[in-house]
């Protein structure tokens, strides 16, 4: 199994040679608000609603005494807002008071901050700070689980089983590359098993649609032709730039 596991991993390098992470960001403040607001939604909508918070709210120190109901108008459309407004005013608040404005670079006090856990703890980590780990979404979850590195459900035990599998050094762009795949060919619904570069390796190949020209329509974002889910993508970005919030196209 880790023989096969860590082929996939080389197999999906070639395949994702540009997977990074699809929200926008410009600093760890932007990226650890962006992953809050990430919860329950797509990392394109996400980018289609954040320019305009930080636009108004650039700092924590900003964020931290907005007026509530200002924010929540703002990042409505990621929805949960009121909620997400609660978490991220609260870890401004904390990185203010407790950390002079600027966001950890460890786990241990990243998960101390209001709507942060190990999940949104490691994309800050490993994005902002370089600091390896498994971020383990629900993509991640459902890739590891058809692959069999691992029967359980719980993230945290997920987390472990697959860091046993892997380098320490591979474990930020392995989450990369499993959460690009899960997200653009190995849905949750409808896996585009006839579209797969990996069946080869795959042991639940057959869930999904085999036939390749069906599979090939149930595509997503760049593979399938379509936008990516960055508004400023890095150079090597495949996919032409998402629209705007309320723009076509």
């Amino acid at each position: 199994m880790v023989r096969r596991a860590r082929r996939i991993n080389r197999e999906l390098a070639e395949v994702y040679p540009y997977a990074h992470p699809e929200l926008d960001f410009r600093n760890p403040f932007e990226l650890l608000v962006a992953t809050v607001l990430s919860a329950q939604t797509t990392d394109l909508r996400v980018n289609q609603t954040t320019p305009a918070l930080f636009a108004k709210y650039p700092t924590p120190e900003d964020l931290a005494a907005a007026v509530p109901e200002e924010v929540e108008e703002l990042i409505r459309p990621t929805g949960f807002f009121r909620a997400k407004t609660k978490s991220i005013m609260g870890l401004s608040a904390a990185l203010r008071d407790d950390f002079g404005g600027e966001v950890p670079g460890r786990l241990e006090d990243l998960v101390k901050l209001p709507g942060v856990g190990r999940k949104t703890a490691f994309v800050v980590l490993g994005n902002a700070f370089g600091v390896p780990g498994i971020t383990v979404d629900t993509h991640f979850m459902r890739l590891a689980r058809r692959w069999r590195w691992t029967e359980s459900d719980d993230p945290v035990k997920i987390e472990a089983e697959v860091a046993t599998i892997f380098p320490k050094s591979e474990w930020t762009m392995l989450s990369h590359r499993v959460i690009f795949h899960g997200r653009r060919i190995c849905h949750a619904r409808k896996p585009a098993c006839g579209a797969c570069p990996i069946t080869h390796l795959c042991p639940s190949y057959g869930e999904g649609e085999t036939d390749p020209e069906k599979a090939a329509k149930l595509l997503k974002y760049e593979k399938g032709g379509f936008p990516g889910q960055r508004l400023n993508p890095p150079p090597d970005y495949p996919g032409r730039p998402a629209p705007p919030l309320g723009a076509s196209g």
